[in-house]
């Protein structure tokens, strides 16, 4: 083969990959954003209008649905805001605080049974919550948290934690130990090396952490499906499955309700994608 047919098969190659890439993009962007363009449009249209004509754009939009939920208090729209934001930020608190300590003491601390302690946290990424759900909650009813949002951060925390813990304590092992030789030629001890050298150095992994833990506990449903029974304490996600049921016939207005419901998440999201890539890049980088 001569150089131009080589080179002209080369670039037909490419062209074909290129071609192939985009085109297989195109149709998961399609897949992912067709839903939500018509959640919005369904939002801001009247029963009448959604009905007739379902897939075309709002004109002009009608913000009464939007409005009524925002404004209207037997929609409970704040109160389950607010239950949410309860339930994300204790969850992930409590995330942060757990898995940075156990991967500390797993990481840079030496003792008898280390491998097996560590084997143990491992093992409950074998058991997600919808396998251990119904002991999960016989142990909250014996603890008195039916009911109470407490019960649904515990559990919710216990459930990140195995994960978690895998993720920082590689982060964490990647310190040099130079490092921490010469924080307790200077005096530190091992909390004074953990909270103001290691966790610092760590900020991208924490960040990507908190991030993901905080998407996972607002979108949860299943664990105060099973937990609250009490219609002042749901979060979002329950209130709107609970607001589907009793508005299904007025589809705009359940357009709006979970439109309303997903905006927190998404402008969470747009802030939080940057720290999440470069936290789970920079583990790469160093593993």
């Amino acid at each position: 083969m001569n150089r131009p047919t080589y080179h002209l098969s080369w670039r037909a190659g490419r062209f074909f990959q290129r071609f192939l890439q985009y085109s297989v993009l195109i149709v998961v962007a399609v897949i992912v954003f067709v839903p939500i363009v018509m959640l919005a449009f369904g939002a801001l249209k009247t029963r009448g209008e959604l009905m007739a004509h379902p897939y075309t754009p709002p004109v002009p939009p009608r913000w009464e649905n939007i409005i009524a939920i925002l404004r209207t208090p037997r929609y409970s729209f704040w109160p389950m805001l607010r239950n949410s934001l309860m339930v994300m930020v204790t969850t992930t608190a409590g995330v942060l605080v757990l898995c940075s300590m156990a991967a500390f003491v797993f990481a840079r601390m030496e003792f008898r049974f280390k491998g097996l302690a560590f084997q143990l946290f491992t093992l409950g990424l074998m058991f997600p919550i919808n396998i251990a759900i119904l002991p999960v909650y016989f142990v909250l009813r014996q603890l008195v948290l039916i009911d109470n949002l407490w019960g649904v951060i515990i559990v919710q925390t216990a459930f990140q934690l195995s994960g978690n813990i895998i993720i920082l304590r590689g982060f964490f092992a990647a310190i040099p130990a130079e490092l921490q030789d010469a924080a307790y030629i200077d005096g530190c001890n091992a909390f004074d090396f953990f909270w103001r050298i290691l966790l610092p150095l760590t900020k991208p992994a924490l960040a990507a952490v908190a991030a993901l833990t905080m998407i996972i506990s607002w979108n949860d449903l299943l664990v105060p499906l099973v937990v609250i029974n009490n219609d002042k304490l749901w979060p979002l996600p329950l209130g709107v499955m609970q607001f589907q049921g009793q508005y299904g016939q007025d589809l705009s207005l359940v357009s709006a309700f979970v439109a309303l419901s997903a905006i927190p998440t998404i402008i969470f999201y747009i802030f939080a994608e940057r720290q999440i890539i470069s936290g789970l890049t920079a583990g790469a980088v160093k593993g």
